[in-house]
Order: structure tokens, then sequence, then C-alpha cells
């Protein structure tokens, strides 16, 4: 082994540091979700017993093991995008400059997660009380519309969720890139698109960026969905773990297919920000399209035969829709990708 590698140098630790950033946010949010989990199945507890059974079953622990995996896989690739449009922007030697951001980040996130974890988790839960049967909130909606009450919240609350995720991984990235002094003159002296910022090539960051965040807004859209639907219920351990397992890595796929190509091989600078926007927009197109599509399918097909809704006239809708959202995911991700990219191609 070679002193360079046990003591790498001012840059090369400057240019680890969008994955240090990643790995230091699924790091926090696992020890998190451990401690949690820690307290929750305490022994010798009746509650800790209860919960435990409660774990056990395949309809509870493998929803809950690819939502976090999903939220995870966002922080982490929102963090990365931090990091490295920070050595794309200020250089590698401003970046190398900075007074121990690693751990102004780890410290930062650890805080906006505990809040979340105490203070913001548990008042969204307070709120969904009023919600519940025999909640304050029936006799004002009534019982016929707490249905749709319900369902209204507990998506905003997913919403929120997701928002609270974002502020907190962009939170702890302003505490920890914050430059000072000695790195905004290293900054304005610098020219940072002469310069090798390391990590993945451009075109690859892009698109392993890109298919990150649709594939983990897809699972996100899909949790957000099941908590207020029937949408999986009857179905039990290996087809339930199929269907959470299966489609987000296809989804990753086609997005990832999507952005190469959007984002050709002359790509300077991943310039991460520009995927991320790139996968927003081409996710929001795609759930547009796919359900007015699957609306004005199902009002022309029921119109024209009654034998629609035979399993065998369901099946093919099904086949033939699965066909029309990948080949949407991969169209738009890749018109998304080179729209938000032209200047630099």
């Amino acid at each position: 082994m070679t002193a360079t590698s046990l003591h790498p140098t001012p840059h090369e630790t400057a240019r680890r540091l969008p994955r240090d950033l990643a790995l230091i946010t699924v790091a926090i949010d696992a020890l998190m979700v451990l401690v949690n989990l820690a307290v929750q199945l305490a022994p010798d507890t009746p509650e800790g017993a209860q919960m435990r059974g409660t774990y056990a079953l395949p309809g509870v622990w493998i929803p809950m093991v690819f939502s976090l995996g999903m939220a995870w896989v966002l922080a982490a690739a929102l963090a990365w995008s931090h990091g490295r449009n920070a050595l794309e922007k200020r250089g590698v030697g401003s970046v190398s400059l900075l007074a121990r951001p690693r751990l102004r980040y780890a410290a930062a996130y650890l805080v906006v997660l505990l809040l979340n974890f105490y203070a913001l988790s548990p008042l969204l839960y307070e709120v969904q009380l009023l919600f519940m049967p025999g909640g304050r909130l029936q006799d004002v909606a009534g019982p016929s519309s707490m249905r749709a009450v319900m369902a209204v919240f507990v998506f905003l609350q997913s919403v929120a969720q997701l928002i609270v995720l974002v502020l907190g991984v962009w939170a702890a990235a302003w505490v920890a890139l914050r430059a000072g002094r000695a790195a905004q003159l290293a900054s304005a002296a610098e020219a940072p698109d002469s310069e090798d910022v390391g990590g993945a090539p451009p075109r690859r960051a892009v698109a392993l960026v890109g298919a990150a965040m649709f594939a983990s807004l897809q699972m996100w859209s899909g949790v957000a969905m099941s908590r207020w639907t029937s949408m999986g219920r009857g179905v039990d351990g290996p087809e339930l773990l199929f269907a959470w397992m299966v489609p987000p890595l296809v989804v990753f796929g086609l997005a990832f297919w999507g952005g190469w190509l959007g984002a050709t091989a002359g790509l300077a600078r991943a310039r991460p920000f520009r995927a991320v926007g790139a996968s927003v927009l081409a996710f929001v197109l795609v759930q547009v399209s796919c359900i007015v599509i699957a609306i004005a399918w199902l009002y022309i097909a029921s119109s024209i035969s009654r034998s629609f809704y035979s399993p065998a006239g369901l099946i093919g809708f099904v086949l033939a829709f699965v066909l029309i959202y990948a080949i949407h995911v991969v169209a738009l991700m890749r018109a998304a990708t080179r729209w938000l990219y032209r200047r630099y191609l």
C-alpha cells in the first residue's frame, strides 16, 4: 500500500466528498431506524412483544423495508448531488479548504432527523387521529365523507414527509458546504471547468442520478397510494416481495436508459441538479400522460365492447399499459434530460 493511499491529498479527499455525503446520509438514516426499532421492540414489555409480532408479518415488514430503501436512495442521491455540484461550481481546490464538511453535514443531518422523528412525525400522527373513526372531525365531515378526507390527508402527509426529506438534505448540505474566506478566494481564483472533479463520468452520473430520483419518486407514489387504498391486500409472502422489489428495479433501468440517451457522450460536467430536474419533470409527465391514456382507453374500450372487463380483456389491458408506461419513461426521460442539458451538449 502506497503512502498516497494511506494519506490522501486534500484534493483527493475533496473529490470523495459526494460519495462520502451519500454514505453518511444512509448511515445516519439507518442508525435512526435501528434505534427507533430497538425502542419499539424492547424485550420484557407487552408492547415490544406485540410490535415484534406485527413486524413479523410480510404485509408489514416488506412495505416498510422498501419504503425505507426508497427514502434512503432519494436522500443519498440528493446528498451526492450537493457534493458534486460544489466540486463542479467551486472547484476541487476551494472544496478542499472547507473545514470538516463531513462532520458538519453529519451533525446537521442528525439534528434534522431528530426533529423529524420526535417533533414532526408525532405532530402528524396527532393530526391523523382527528380523521380516524371516532376522531373530532368525524362529526364535522360526516361518516360518508370521512374516507375521502382521510385519503386526502394521508396523501398530503406523504407529500409533507417528502418535502421534509428534501429540505433536510439541503439544510445539512448548506451547513457543510458553507465556504470560509480562504475557500471563497480559492473559488474566485480557480477555473473549475478546466479541472477534473473525479467520481463518475458526467454522462453516467447524469443517468444514475436521474434514474435514482425517478425510481424513488415512483416508489414514493406507490407507497402513498398503498396507504389509503386496498392495493396489495390479499397478497402475501413471495408475491408481495416480488411486487415491491421488481418494479422499482425495472423503473430504474428504464429511467437510466432514457437519461443515458438524453445526456450523450459529449457532456463535460454532470450538473447534477439538472438531472434531478429532468427526472422530476419526466416523472410528472409520465404520470399525467399515463393517467390520461388509461382513462381514455377504459372509456373507449368499455363503450365499444362489453367483453373488455373479462379476464382476458383486463390482462391484455394491463400488459399493453405496462408497455406504454415503459415507452413513456424512456422517451420522456430522454426528452427532459436533453432539454435541460441542451446548452451543454
